[in-house]
C-alpha cells in the first residue's frame, strides 16, 4: 500500500465529486469503497477513464442500496454477482466475490458474494496485474498487492495467477490490451494462454475484444502476433492461413500474407477517421483484404508468385471469419465488398475510368472513401517499399464531383414514378427500375425532371 501520487486529478470534476460523495457515504455507514482495475490502471497512465468500477466492502447489497437511495437512483445490473449501476454516471459498483470453476465457458462459474473479502484475496482473481489494483478515493492509498504498477511503467503484461485460466475471453483481452497499451507480454503468460482453449466462448464476447483491438490498437502487429504465439490464432483458420502464404518479392519484399496483414493493420491505425462505425468497418476489411491469396497462390513457370482473382476468392473466408465474430449482417454486407474490390482503386486509375464505372464501383462498396482507406493501408503495408498512392486523390476527387464519395448512389426513378405514368405494381416494376437505374448510373439523366423524361421514353418504347 502505498500513496498514490494524486491520481485522482486526473478524473473530470464531475466524476471526482460523485466518487467522493461515494467514499464518504460508504465510509460513514461503516464500509470501504474503493476504486479498482482499469479504472486505477487508466489514471496511472494519465488518461481519463470513460467508465469506473468500483469495489464496495463491510455491507450487503441491500444495504448499500439503502445508503444510496436517498441521493442515487441504481439498477441492480447482475443480481447473482452483487453489481449495481448508478443511473446517469458510468460508474458500477460489485461486492467481491470468490469463484468456482465448475463447467466450461464463461457462465461455468460457482459464484459467491462476499463483501468482508479481504481486497488482497479478491484482486487474486483478476486477469492482469495492470488490472489488479485499488485507490481508496478518500486517503489517497493505492493498494498494489500484485505489482501491477511497476508493470505498467515497465510496459508489461503478465498474468495474476492460477485462475487466470479459468476464463478464456483473457487471452484475446490480452491481444487487445498489448495492442492499446504497447505491452510486452512476460514469457509464463504466453504459456499460460498457450495451455488454454477457446472452450464455448460466445461470439458476442469475441467480437468485444476484436472491436477494440481494431477500434484503440496503437500496436496492432504486437497485438495480432500475441494471437500467434500463444496459438490462439488456431482459433481463426482464416487468419492462420495466411501464415507462410509467400508473395512475390518484388512487390512484397516484407514477407508473406501474415506479415503484410500486420503492416496494414498498423497502417489503417494511424489513419483512423473516429468514427467507429467507419472505422470499424474499414479495420475489418483491411484484416480480411488477402484472406483470398491462400486459396489462390501459384509458383508460375517463370518462378514468379500470383494470386489470380485473389479479391473474389476472399469473400468465402472474410464470411466465414467474421461470423466467428458476430451475426451483424450489415456488417459483414459493408466490409465483404471492399474485400472483393480493394483494388480497384489502382486498376481504375490506370485505365482513367469514365463516370459510369466510378458510380458503378460506389452502388457495389457503398462509399468510395472507405474503400480508398483499404487500398492505402494495402499499398502502405510493404516496407521497405514506399510506393506513391495517386489513385487514392484520384479517385476520391472523382467520386466527389460524382457525389458518390461516401454514399452510394440512390435511385432516382422510384415505384411511385411508374404508378404516377399508370403501371400498376406488378412483376414488370423490376426490369424498367433496373433499366432506369442502369442509365442513371451511365449518366443519362442527374435528376428527377430529366429521370421522368427518360422513363416516358422508355415506357413509349415498351408500348
Amino acid at each position: 500500500m502505498s500513496k498514490s501520487a494524486g491520481l485522482l486529478d486526473y478524473l473530470n470534476p464531475e466524476l471526482l465529486k460523485t466518487t467522493l460523495e461515494l467514499a464518504r457515504l460508504f465510509q460513514d455507514a461503516g464500509g470501504n469503497l474503493l476504486m479498482v482495475g482499469g479504472s486505477v490502471r487508466d489514471l496511472i497512465w494519465r488518461e481519463y477513464p470513460k467508465e469506473l468500477d468500483f469495489e464496495a466492502r463491510g455491507l450487503s447489497v441491500e444495504e448499500i442500496k439503502s445508503l444510496l437511495s436517498p441521493h442515487f437512483k441504481c439498477d441492480e445490473v447482475g443480481k447473482a454477482f452483487g453489481v449495481l449501476k448508478i443511473k446517469g454516471q458510468p460508474i458500477e459498483i460489485a461486492l467481491p466475490r470468490t469463484e468456482i470453476k465448475t463447467g466450461s465457458g464463461h457462465k461455468g462459474f460457482s459464484i459467491d458474494v462476499d463483501p468482508n473479502l479481504p481486497f488482497e484475496e479478491a484482486v487474486l482473481r483478476r486477469d492482469f496485474t495492470i488490472n489488479a489494483l485499488g485507490l481508496n478515493p478518500l486517503t489517497d492509498e493505492l493498494f498494489d498487492p500484485c505489482r501491477g504498477r511497476q508493470d505498467i511503467a515497465d510496459r508489461i503484461l503478465s498474468h495474476v495467477g492460477p485462475a487466470f485460466k479459468e476464463d478464456p475471453l483473457r487471452v484475446l483481452r490480452g491481444m487487445q490490451f498489448i495492442a492499446r497499451f504497447q505491452l510486452t507480454p512476460k514469457p509464463s503468460t504466453i504459456d499460460i494462454c498457450q495451455s488454454m482453449d477457446m472452450e464455448n466462448l460466445a461470439p458476442e464476447r469475441i467480437y468485444e475484444e476484436w472491436k477494440k483491438l481494431i477500434l484503440k490498437g496503437v500496436n496492432l502487429t504486437e497485438g495480432l502476433n500475441f494471437l500467434q504465439d500463444t496459438g490462439w490464432v488456431k482459433y481463426f483458420p482464416e487468419l492462420l492461413a495466411l501464415i507462410g502464404c509467400d508473395q512475390e518479392p518484388e512487390w512484397h519484399p516484407e514477407g508473406d500474407v501474415w506479415v503484410h496483414t500486420l503492416h496494414c493493420m498498423d497502417a489503417f491505425a494511424q489513419e483512423r477517421v473516429g468514427d467507429d462505425w467507419e472505422d470499424l468497418v474499414v479495420g475489418l476489411a483491411v484484416l480480411c483484404h488477402d484472406l483470398g491469396k491462400p486459396l489462390t497462390t501459384k509458383i508460375g513457370k517463370d518462378g514468379r508468385i500470383r494470386s489470380p482473382m485473389h479479391e473474389a476468392k476472399g469473400e468465402e473466408p472474410t464470411r466465414s471469419f467474421l461470423s466467428r465474430l458476430t451475426t451483424q449482417v450489415d456488417l459483414h454486407e459493408q466490409v465483404v465488398p471492399l474485400v472483393r474490390r480493394h483494388l480497384s482503386p489502382r486498376t481504375f486509375y490506370k485505365d482513367q475510368a469514365g463516370d459510369g464505372a466510378i458510380r458503378r464501383l460506389a452502388n457495389k462498396v457503398k462509399r468510395i472513401d472507405r474503400l480508398v482507406r483499404v487500398a492505402a493501408a494495402d499499398i502502405a503495408g510493404r516496407p521497405p517499399r514506399k510506393d506513391e498512392f495517386p489513385e487514392g486523390p484520384w479517385l476520391l476527387q472523382r467520386a466527389e464531383e460524382l457525389k458518390v464519395k461516401d454514399s452510394a448512389p440512390q435511385p432516382i426513378i422510384l415505384g411511385r414514378h411508374l404508378i404516377e405514368h399508370g403501371l400498376r405494381p406488378g412483376p414488370a416494376f423490376g426490369p424498367i427500375l433496373k433499366q432506369c437505374f442502369e442509365a442513371q448510373l451511365d449518366g443519362a439523366f442527374q435528376n428527377r425532371t430529366e429521370g421522368v423524361r427518360f422513363l416516358k421514353t422508355v415506357l413509349e418504347i415498351g408500348n
